[in-house]
């Protein structure tokens, strides 16, 4: 099981944001990241979004970076960690522009970037930006297809629906070929995760269906039996009766590394590799880093 860290104060939602994080600026992100790296994680990630509604802004907040400028900062502040996205919202990019700027974050961090790719939920942001809602899953699969094709391609082509050009070059190339993740839990997720990606983002899902749908990803034209990664939170598991203290002396948010632990194993037998173990809430910014020097030295090295 590998772990990441969801980088605070890159989104201001009311369920999941904590007070103490709206003071945590760029450098104090950047420092969690280093923080990461060096405790041992695999990967910090970051979520994104454009325009959001006055009608969402107080449950979903309106504090969100664009992902791949902030994953670039952050590949400048560390050395060997993978600088991800959760996720970068596809249809609302031009794929030729999306396709650079990877490239170019891959090439800086000599390949150390990834990016999940989701098409999103909010209707209203793809209105304001004058995107159809409703061509949001055809759009991304093109965009995938052409993104690939600049990344892989020395001579790239593409005549598509949405995005055509030939006779073009697209250099530098990434360092290496940019981990793709695809976020989702529809269908047509699954087809495009087992088409274009290297692992699989679901969000909704429980847990008890990720056995099955695997399998249906696995099933589907073009997956390969490649290496292929399974993100899943450790939130989405209902363990015992919540989250009650307990008197353990290493317990936290009511969990003890033991317990932990054990629900660590029970996604490992439901398929996933990766997760991230959401911190209890704390007064500051040093309490959350040592929440997360915790889980390295008591959960992490138990639960691989």
């Amino acid at each position: 099981m590998r772990f990441m860290i969801l980088l605070p104060n890159c989104m201001q939602v009311a369920a999941l944001s904590q007070p103490w994080e709206k003071m945590v600026d760029g450098l104090g992100i950047a420092g969690v990241a280093t923080a990461a790296e060096r405790l041992g994680y695999s990967m910090v990630v970051l979520p994104e979004h454009f325009l959001i509604p006055t009608a969402h802004r107080e449950l979903s907040g309106d504090h969100y970076f664009e992902a791949t400028t902030a994953q670039a900062f952050i590949a400048g502040a560390t050395s060997t960690i993978t600088v991800g996205s959760m996720v970068t919202i596809l249809p609302l990019h031009h794929p030729v522009v999306m396709a650079k700027a990877i490239a170019t974050l891959d090439w800086f961090s000599r390949g150390r970037s990834l990016v999940t790719f989701g098409v999103g939920w909010l209707k209203e942001e793809y209105e304001a930006m004058g995107i159809p809602f409703n061509l949001r899953g055809r759009l991304a699969d093109e965009y995938l297809e052409a993104i690939n094709e600049l990344w892989l391609s020395e001579s790239p082509c593409m005549d598509g629906e949405f995005v055509s050009f030939s006779d073009v070059a697209f250099g530098p190339k990434p360092a290496r070929k940019p981990t793709v993740w695809v976020g989702g839990d529809a269908d047509a997720a699954l087809r495009r995760a087992a088409r274009f990606g290297d692992g699989w983002a679901p969000w909704l899902t429980k847990p008890a269906d990720l056995p099955a749908r695997i399998d249906y990803l696995r099933a589907q034209p073009g997956f390969d039996d490649r290496p292929f990664a399974i993100s899943y939170s450790l939130a989405g598991l209902n363990i015992g009766e919540g989250h009650a203290v307990v008197s353990d002396p290493n317990s936290q948010i009511g969990e003890s590394a033991e317990q932990i632990i054990d629900s660590c194993g029970r996604l490992t037998d439901l398929g996933v590799t990766d997760t991230w173990v959401n911190p209890p809430a704390v007064a500051d910014l040093d309490a959350y880093v040592a929440h997360m020097q915790w889980v390295a030295e008591e959960v992490i090295p138990k639960a691989q």
